[in-house]
């Protein structure tokens, strides 16, 4: 905050700085939602018309909170559990990746990964599953429409096959 200084002379000026921070959103302890993650299904994979954007709903349960979204996609980035891997579900995404931001606004989800999430990523088939991974988790919350996906903020050369 600054003093209001009418006369503008410098040593009639006054100013109070308060330092704010903001709190990181946090999970309600020992409360717990279900929310669901999209796996691709590889059973089918050596199918001539397979399609790789096409993604299997697998439940979860995540800590309750206000960032339900953020909680899914760590979920999601946390993989497919042994039992749903015996069943032939899968997720293409590398270990590693981490979210380094996800903002919602006006239906939009914008989330930033590190750069593991491309980090020997081959295959048109395999990108296309980890972008299918990515927006359906996303998208089954009815405040997100579209999904934007980067890594260390980049958009345009990002998943490439």
């Amino acid at each position: 905050m600054e003093k209001d200084n009418p006369s503008g002379l410098s040593e009639k000026a006054d100013e109070l700085i308060i330092p704010v921070s903001f709190k990181e959103v946090v999970n309600i302890p020992g409360e717990f939602t279900n929310t669901k993650i999209f796996l691709s299904d590889s059973r089918f994979a050596d199918e001539p018309y397979f399609d790789c954007s096409q993604t299997i709903a697998a439940e979860r349960q995540v800590p309750k909170s206000v960032a339900v979204a953020k909680n899914a996609l760590e979920a999601l980035l946390r993989g497919a559990k042994q039992e749903e891997i015996d069943q032939g579900f899968v997720s293409s995404i590398n270990p590693g990746v981490r979210i380094q931001k996800l903002t919602i606004e006006n239906g939009t989800a914008k989330v930033d990964f590190n750069e593991q999430l491309e980090f020997q990523v081959g295959g048109s088939c395999r990108v296309v599953a980890i972008r299918a991974q990515i927006i359906d988790t996303l998208k089954q919350f009815s405040t997100i429409k579209d999904v934007i996906i980067s890594i260390d903020g980049r958009t345009e050369d990002i998943l490439q096959p």
